[in-house]
């Protein structure tokens, strides 16, 4: 089970979340309050097990919100994001080398998200 991890920084507030081996797998956007970051997890949670619209595929479908949206970046790096049903980006990942890699964190979103814990750092 992850762990999702709400940290204060000098705008406001943040969280990543972590899987049981403390690994990072994703870290949010800067909330300007403490409700609305807790609420930025719960969108999480609700919207984890979208599916992936593979968008590095020459002809791809394009699917409904909420769904995770599988891209190459400029550097050439596999990444995702997590839309919500309104569209809005709630999840962005790192660059991965591989296409596999990417989709191995899309699935420890969808493993860790729904039942982690959320802690507060001091």
């Amino acid at each position: 089970m992850g762990t999702f991890i709400i940290k204060k920084t000098n705008t406001g507030f943040n969280f990543r979340l972590e899987a049981s081996n403390k690994q990072m797998i994703c870290m949010s956007q800067v909330y300007s309050s403490l409700s609305a970051c807790k609420a930025g997890i719960e969108s999480i949670r609700k919207n984890c097990g979208a599916k992936i619209e593979d968008q590095t595929l020459k002809s791809f479908e394009t699917l409904t919100n909420p769904k995770y949206e599988l891209y190459v970046d400029k550097a050439n790096e596999y990444r995702f994001r997590l839309k919500a049903s309104n569209g809005e980006n709630i999840l962005a990942s790192h660059g991965y080398a591989s296409k596999s890699g990417c989709k191995n964190g899309i699935d420890s979103i969808a493993r860790n998200a729904p039942d982690a814990d959320v802690i507060k750092e001091e």
